[in-house]
């Protein structure tokens, strides 16, 4: 089965170098060291969590068809007194 996959770079300190990696068919989210780690841990993930829900005989979604989109945000100057 193939499921689509965002990655996102962590921006908190420690983390440097670091992805998120969120499956929008389960919302489920892991991470991993660069898009390769976030990629693995994702995968780990999908099997595991795949096999216990067949072992408990639920069912698992369908592949689905994700889109990654940008907005443009505008945002008039507030000024803090």
């Amino acid at each position: 089965m193939r499921y689509s996959v965002i990655y996102e770079k962590i921006h908190e300190p420690g983390f440097e170098g670091w992805y998120y990696a969120h499956v929008p068919a389960f919302d489920l989210t892991t991470h991993g060291l660069g898009i390769e780690g976030a990629q693995a841990a994702a995968e780990d993930m999908l099997k595991n969590w795949i096999e216990v829900k067949l072992e408990h005989g639920e069912a698992i979604p369908p592949p689905d068809e994700s889109f990654l989109g940008i907005i443009d945000v505008k945002i008039d100057a507030i000024q803090v007194s």
